[in-house]
Order: C-alpha cells, then sequence, then structure tokens
C-alpha cells in the first residue's frame, strides 16, 4: 500500500497585522522534496534519467508523463509496470520512481531528459523545427469548441477544485476541461510542469491518449515547454492565468493548438487559433 504523503507542512510564523502589529500564529507550507526517475528498458537495469523537485502526490503519473512529453514513452503500449524504488532507507522510499518500458529508447533523448527541476522544467527540444520532428500539427476543425462564457468560467472551476492551494497559496494547478467547461481532472504541484506532467501522465497510465478533444488548463505562465508537453499530448486547446511567452504563442502558431492568456477576472486574450472560442 502507497503511504500518504504531506502536500503541506505545519510552521509557526511571525504575522504583521494590517495595523503594523506583530503576533504570532500557524501557517501551511507546500511540501517540496526531490524525485529521482529511473527507466528500466527490457533486458537492462533501471537507470536515473532526471530528478526534479516536486510535490509529493500522484508520483506514478508525474513521472509517466515526463517520460512521455519527453519522446521516452511513445504511446500507453510502452508502459510495462510504475513502481516505488524499495531501499534500505525509509525515507527516500517513495522519492524514487522506476518505470519499466516495454522497447528500447533513444539515448540522446535519455541525456537530454537528465536534468531538471520545479521551477524552469526541461526544455525537451531546442527548437520549434525539432518539435514538429516529434509531432505534426492538430487540425484546424479537430479540439474542443468553446463559447467565451464557458472558457471565462474555466479558470474558477479549477480553482475549486484545488484543497491544498487553499491551506498554502504556493502551488500550481493543471487541468483538462471539456467543450462544456466541465473539469474532469485537476493536479498540483510547486511546479508548473510538473502539474501538467502529471495531467498528461494519468491519460497515459488510464490509456486516454491523445488529448486532443480537451482543453488543458494552467494557472501560471505559458511557456514553450508547456506548448511542447501539450503539442505531444495532441493538445488543441491550452488556457492560462498568465501570459504567454512570444516562443509559446509562435510554436502554438506552427502547431495549431488555440493559445487563451490571462484568463482572470472574467477576462482574456486568445492569441492563436482562435476558430475554438465562439460567441
Amino acid at each position: 500500500m502507497v503511504q500518504a504523503r504531506k502536500k503541506a507542512t505545519d510552521w509557526k510564523v511571525l504575522a504583521v497585522s494590517n495595523e503594523g502589529r506583530l503576533g504570532s500564529k500557524p501557517d501551511y507550507l507546500v511540501t517540496e522534496e526531490p524525485m529521482e526517475i529511473r527507466v528500466a528498458p527490457p533486458g537492462k537495469t533501471a537507470e536515473t534519467l532526471s530528478v526534479t523537485m516536486r510535490t509529493p502526490g500522484h508520483d506514478f503519473e508525474l513521472a509517466v508523463g515526463f517520460l512521455f512529453t519527453e519522446g521516452i514513452i511513445a504511446s500507453p503500449a510502452d508502459l510495462r509496470t510504475v513502481k516505488y524504488c524499495e531501499l534500505d532507507l525509509p525515507e527516500q522510499l517513495y522519492n524514487i520512481v522506476t518505470v519499466e518500458v516495454a522497447r528500447p529508447f533513444d539515448e540522446a533523448l535519455a541525456r537530454r531528459a537528465m536534468v531538471t527541476s520545479a521551477s524552469c522544467g526541461i526544455c525537451g527540444t531546442e527548437s520549434i523545427d525539432q518539435l514538429l520532428t516529434c509531432t505534426t500539427p492538430v487540425g484546424a476543425e479537430e479540439g474542443p469548441k468553446l463559447t467565451a462564457e464557458v472558457l471565462l468560467g474555466v479558470a474558477e472551476a479549477v480553482r475549486k477544485s484545488q484543497p491544498t492551494f487553499d491551506r498554502t497559496g504556493g502551488l500550481h494547478a493543471s487541468a483538462l476541461f471539456n467543450e462544456q467547461g466541465e473539469i474532469t481532472i485537476v493536479r498540483e504541484d510547486i511546479g508548473r510542469h510538473n502539474a501538467v506532467d502529471k495531467v498528461i501522465g494519468q491519460a497515459v497510465m488510464n490509456k486516454t491518449m491523445p488529448l486532443t478533444n480537451f482543453g488543458l488548463f494552467c494557472s501560471g505562465r505559458l511557456s514553450f515547454e508547456i506548448i511542447q508537453k501539450a503539442a505531444m499530448a495532441r493538445v488543441a486547446m491550452i488556457a492560462a492565468v498568465g501570459a504567454p511567452s512570444s516562443l509559446a504563442v509562435e510554436t502554438a502558431e506552427k502547431l495549431g493548438i488555440t493559445v487563451v492568456g490571462f484568463l482572470r477576472d472574467g477576462k482574456a486574450n486568445i492569441y492563436t487559433h482562435p476558430q475554438r472560442v465562439l460567441d
């Protein structure tokens, strides 16, 4: 049985009130711990592929999603087993995940994925052209089509499904939503990229790929790496609370992905492929 891990830690703080007075009170800090991802190809022992700082919870999804978006796993059929590594050090038992895959993988992909962090993720490809060699653009008629009113309600719907954020205020969220604006899955993590990987990993493990019929919500800004991960999962629409970068928009434009930014306070900007947002 998998041991429950704490996503928030109790802490006593010295607080400053609106009147400028000092006083102690309890607070909750989001948990941040390293997780090592190991991969075992057929007939070989497991090797370390990446170490990421993450918030404990849905670790298997995180590992599988990361491997999928990095091209190590190409489909759910490539996945054999996912388990925690049993070590002599009990405190590390749930911080090492081993994924057994059904086929060999490109060593160049493994080298590219060697180092990552919760703050910046890993740039899986260095350019749009390289990304286009791994996937193809989404068709203009593919993907969800939402009314503007439904789209504007997505951020608040996700916010209501973030219990750990309510306690700590220190987590990013990623979620999938359908044409009706219904949230089908929400994952939280201290890292934006990790939250996305958890959502994608859940789809890989449940064999519900590709994700073309869903929109992907992100609580932070949109960078090239987030677009890359979405493209690998065949996501057609990405909506974020924050701003997209220039490279993120340029990449999404070439890949047929609708990018929505600044989705908050009853407003939003649509940067690419607006045909999926209806009046």
